[in-house]
């Protein structure tokens, strides 16, 4: 039974931020460090200082010989099953990996020479050089290490959503990133069933690392030797060509060097550059967030039926008694729309300590599209705001004046303002546009007709089919991540 049918919480995976497990057995995607080191928010930057600051930790240890220091930080890191992520069958069930990492893995670290030459530097680098070292390794190691940010996280949404917490609970190890130690303490969980539960964000969880090792060998190693054997004029792999061009296959390459993890490892250490420049170009391209379609796949949850979300706001009665229930479902439907654009919205959201409150409040992840294009124009936009009205009124200047007094340069100067209707939309959008060029921030106004447009724009983009005949112009594939109308109320903001 999934969390959001264990708790009635009337959702589906599409219209939760966090990854909608099983209660009892597990869901085959991991915790990727990679995507956790692209995220720009708060709780992202907590996620990386703790990463950085233990994993720094460990190689410092190795590097010293400091054995006791080494089994300590490696010893306590315990059997995530709390989070219901990884390959377990039935019931989630860790493999004793805490041994195993202050025994083995630790030794293995030690002798390594990619950790004694700084090949290893990442937690993700020790999936190409340790023997027994995968995504499942790296992803509950991980956990482990951002257990805190977990915790936190966990309690955001227990809130959002009125998950029961139980209190006195053990929290397990939870990293210092300023002492340097485990500490244990106790803390308020979900306990399903009697055990633990940890929520994931979805956003830093996929079906394979962003470092593949596949990828690395086929796009990266592979070349190289090749070159290296194409250049050697000894070369027993090579195949001179009718054109006179000499060529090594890598059918060659496979069979000369291999293919194995210990293949791999070692010609790699006597080629440390081709890894490094890997990694370099893997840094500077933000992993693919696990889309809807794919987390579907893997935990059996179903697609987003937008039409169903739009038609629960359309069908809320407008007035003050409705307000919540307006609220939640507008949440639902952009929390579908904009994934993984916007990611890990989080409702109520107090600032000014506690005198303003903002309805929701979305982190922006986008690497493309609309959110990325405000990015790329220089507007702060590392969060974007939302207030919504179910009013049977007019919306009118104090409504505005609300949403951008949550503004700052900090917090980011976009938002949208839901609303059912308007009497006079022109003028309201007129009002929107004085505040931009007042520079007081990007207001886009939507009533339940710019909601109907919204989900017709994201529909019209998923089931698009290229034309039967090809124009004489090549022609654009509409995208998701576009937002035509939100775009359209940008340039009328700054027109």
């Amino acid at each position: 039974m999934r969390v959001s049918e264990f708790y009635k919480l009337n959702r589906n995976q599409a219209t939760l931020d966090f990854v909608d497990v099983d209660t009892v057995k597990d869901v085959p995607v991991y915790i990727d460090p990679s995507t956790i080191r692209h995220l720009s928010d708060d709780w992202g930057k907590e996620c990386i200082r703790m990463l950085t600051t233990f994993f720094d930790s460990v190689l410092d240890a190795v590097r010293h010989g400091d054995k006791a220091r080494s089994d300590y930080l490696l010893g306590n890191l315990g059997e995530p099953n709390e989070t219901h992520l990884g390959i377990s069958k039935g019931a989630s069930a860790g493999r004793g990996f805490g041994k195993w990492m202050s025994g083995e893995f630790a030794s293995k670290l030690a002798q390594s020479e990619a950790a004694q030459t700084g090949l290893i530097e990442d937690l993700e680098d020790t999936a190409f050089f340790i023997d027994k070292v995968g995504k499942d390794v790296i992803s509950d190691v991980t956990t482990n290490i951002i257990r805190g940010p977990l915790i936190a996280y966990t309690h955001q949404m227990a809130l959002a959503f009125g998950i029961p917490l139980v209190g006195g609970v053990d929290s397990g190890p939870v990293w210092n990133p300023e002492s340097l130690k485990w500490e244990n303490g106790l803390t308020d969980l979900p306990l399903p069933g009697g055990k633990k539960l940890l929520l994931v964000p979805k956003a830093i969880v996929r079906r394979d690392l962003h470092l593949s090792q596949s990828e690395y060998y086929r796009n990266h190693l592979v070349p190289t030797l090749q070159a290296e054997e194409e250049a050697d004029p000894r070369s027993k792999l090579v195949t001179v060509l009718k054109s006179g061009k000499r060529k090594v296959y890598k059918k060659e390459i496979e069979a000369r060097y291999g293919t194995k993890k210990p293949d791999v490892r070692r010609e790699t250490l006597t080629r440390p550059s081709v890894y490094r420049h890997f990694k370099e170009i893997k840094s500077e391209v933000a992993p693919d967030v696990i889309s809807h379609e794919d987390l579907g796949a893997a935990s059996g949850s179903p697609l987003p039926d937008y039409q169903a979300l739009l038609q629960a706001v359309l069908n809320t009665p407008v007035g003050n008694t409705e307000a919540n229930n307006y609220h939640a479902r507008v949440e639902a439907l952009l929390t579908a729309l904009f994934y993984p654009s916007l990611i890990m919205p989080e409702m109520e959201h107090e600032i000014h300590q506690g005198r303003k409150r903002i309805d929701i409040t979305y982190t922006n992840n986008a690497k493309d599209g609309f959110f990325d294009f405000l990015i790329r124009h220089k507007i702060p936009v590392q969060y974007v705001f939302v207030e919504c009205k179910n009013y049977g009124r007019e919306v009118a200047n104090p409504e505005l004046d609300q949403l951008s007094s949550r503004f700052s340069p900090l917090r980011g100067r976009f938002g949208i303002l839901a609303c059912r209707s308007f009497e006079d939309k022109d003028r309201f959008l007129a009002r929107c546009r004085d505040t931009a060029l007042d520079r007081r921030g990007f207001v886009v106004a939507l009533d339940d007709d710019d909601m109907s447009r919204l989900v017709d724009d994201v529909t019209a983009a998923l089931t698009w089919t290229p034309p039967a005949t090809p124009p004489k112009q090549p022609v654009v594939p509409p995208r998701v991540e576009d937002y035509p109308l939100l775009r359209e109320r940008y340039k009328l903001l700054v027109s």
